[in-house]
């Protein structure tokens, strides 16, 4: 474990429930705690809550910060409405994909949730395009706690009541013992569930409220792979990067009809093209024979041994009941039930291309 890394506000408790700690992102952060299986199920079955204040929190306020940031996104921003989210991507001028993120309206300001390893260069890249009167804040004394699965309404509504009748993709703020929480109704694990800002002093105290339901456990980074993978929801610096569009990814629906139609972001001209001649590559998902994963990284062929992709993310799936992965292809073999080869330690390995997700996906619409 690297000295300099940086630590969240519920590492102490991370350490008291007997988590194993790595380096990720420059944060020592916890793989697990019980056993990554055991982790993945609770959160399918009960509730599981996740540490994610690693990410970046950001404000954008003043006058016109929807439009600047629409100018960066392929999103529609201007007509997200109050206590409202939005995922979206910032792209680069070639079209691809700097940082995928959450976007979310409040009464007076944008607040973004960038990915760790992204948020220092999200921050540059915001501010350096961002116009006068736009005023950039990075929320330093807030954590970010996450709170999935079927048992996580009733298990935070214990604490907060009026999260019961939020919605998918809704947003607002709450009040808990004199702290103001930012709650939103989303996640990445698949399931139901909600994302909590809460002022980083308050933060364990937080976490210790919601352990205290028996339906609670703490879940570690190691599940969340897992979960994020058989929901099939992209991992950035691997799924997707600054060389994929979010056409070749399969976001298409993340940008609305106006931006489709309109253009006016970084890459447009490519995206747009890509939309109506199809890209030359696309995000699969890949069911391996028999029970040992394809790791990220192996190189996937044709029949004949012909390149014609790569797996960029692979496990086993313990909802799912066998491995899983996601990888690009070239354009012609995308089709659900085409059989490709994955190269793993020299051996060519059957896949068979299926759609996503791996399983069910169970928000609250």
């Amino acid at each position: 474990m690297p000295e300099t890394s940086l630590k969240t506000p519920l590492n102490a408790l991370h350490r008291e429930l007997g988590a194993r700690m790595v380096d990720f992102a420059g944060y020592d952060m916890p793989v697990q705690f019980e056993g990554i299986m055991a982790e993945h199920n609770h959160t399918r079955t009960a509730a599981g809550l996740f540490d994610v204040s690693h990410m970046g929190q950001v404000l954008l306020l003043g006058q016109g910060a929807d439009t600047a940031l629409e100018a960066l996104v392929p999103s529609n921003i201007r007509e997200l409405k109050p206590g409202r989210q939005r995922y979206t991507m910032l792209l680069n001028e070639r079209g691809g994909i700097l940082d995928d993120l959450m976007v979310t309206r409040r009464p007076n300001d944008l607040l973004l949730v960038v990915n760790a390893a992204c948020k220092k260069d999200d921050i540059a890249h915001l501010g350096s395009h961002l116009p006068a009167g736009v005023l950039l804040t990075v929320l330093k004394d807030r954590a970010l706690l996450a709170l999935q699965g079927p048992a996580a309404e009733a298990a935070l509504a214990r604490l907060v009541p009026g999260v019961a009748r939020m919605k998918f993709m809704d947003a607002a703020s709450f009040d808990w013992s004199g702290t103001q929480l930012w709650i939103s109704r989303s996640g990445y694990t698949g399931e139901d569930g909600f994302e909590i800002s809460v002022p980083a002093e308050d933060a364990e105290a937080l976490a210790r409220a919601l352990l205290a339901d028996e339906s609670v456990r703490p879940i570690g980074l190691g599940a969340r792979d897992s979960l994020r993978l058989e929901a099939g929801l992209c991992l950035y610096g691997h799924d997707i990067d600054t060389t994929t569009s979010p056409v070749e990814a399969g976001l298409v629906w993340a940008m609305q009809k106006r931006r489709r139609e309109q253009g006016g972001f970084p890459g447009a001209d490519r995206i747009r093209k890509e939309l109506s001649d199809g890209p030359t590559r696309h995000r699969v998902g890949l069911k391996p024979e028999g029970r040992a994963p394809v790791r990220e990284g192996a190189e996937l062929t044709d029949a004949d041994g012909a390149a014609i992709g790569q797996v960029t993310s692979g496990g086993f799936g313990p909802s799912a009941g066998h491995p899983v992965a996601m990888g690009y292809v070239q354009s012609g073999f995308e089709q659900p039930g085409t059989v490709v080869q994955a190269v793993q330690r020299g051996k060519a390995l059957p896949m068979t291309v299926v759609p996503l997700p791996f399983v069910q996906q169970t928000y609250k619409r």
